[in-house]
């Protein structure tokens, strides 16, 4: 680092896998415009290769180089930019695999499970929405309901919007049948 011409040099104690990395933190904190962030390898510096495309974006929109001894990139030419926006390219593609995967495996579950649930538990189960709709219709305040349900105050609010809705609804489908049923209207 020292033949590099290199300044002032931290030295990143932690894995590259930890996500604090207190000396990182710091010397991208200390990087101003027309410095050059130098590192040994470039595995040193991001914990993945969408990681480390943010981090060099980041010094680039500052105005601060990058260069990496081992593979020989400097951002500061135009060889050393072409060289990351190829690195760039492929942690794209990299992600827009991933994401494909993923995709294409949900969906082949969904086909083998159709009656799966998918995603995070409800937080308002069956038995704490009828407390919740109970403790509303007694007047109660939606942060004095939050409180006794252990529930956020905006997930009680949607969850009165939500049954007030569900209450419009059966409301308007009775009002239907009382008329004649589903398409009982004529038009002109």
């Amino acid at each position: 680092m020292k033949a590099a011409g290199v300044g002032e040099i931290y030295e990143e104690r932690r894995s590259g896998a930890d996500v604090t990395r207190y000396n990182l933190n710091a010397c991208l904190k200390a990087l101003k415009e027309g410095d050059t962030l130098v590192v040994w390898r470039l595995d040193r510096l991001g914990r993945s290769l969408p990681h480390l495309v943010e981090i060099i974006n980041g010094l680039r929109t500052r105005g601060v180089g990058f260069q990496s001894l081992t593979e020989n990139i400097d951002t500061t030419t135009a060889n050393g930019q072409l060289m990351f926006h190829i690195i760039a390219a492929f942690a794209e593609f990299e992600r827009n695999l991933i994401s494909e995967r993923v995709k294409a495996g949900l969906d082949s579950l969904r086909e083998a499970e159709p009656d799966r649930v998918f995603g995070r538990p409800p937080k308002v189960t069956p038995v704490k929405r009828e407390a919740l709709w109970s403790m509303f219709e007694q007047g109660k305040t939606t942060s004095y309901i939050a409180q006794a349900l252990e529930l956020g105050e905006t997930t009680v609010k949607r969850a009165i919007r939500e049954g007030k809705a569900k209450l419009a609804e059966r409301a308007a489908r009775e009002q239907d049948q009382e008329v004649g049923g589903e398409g009982a209207f004529r038009g002109p």
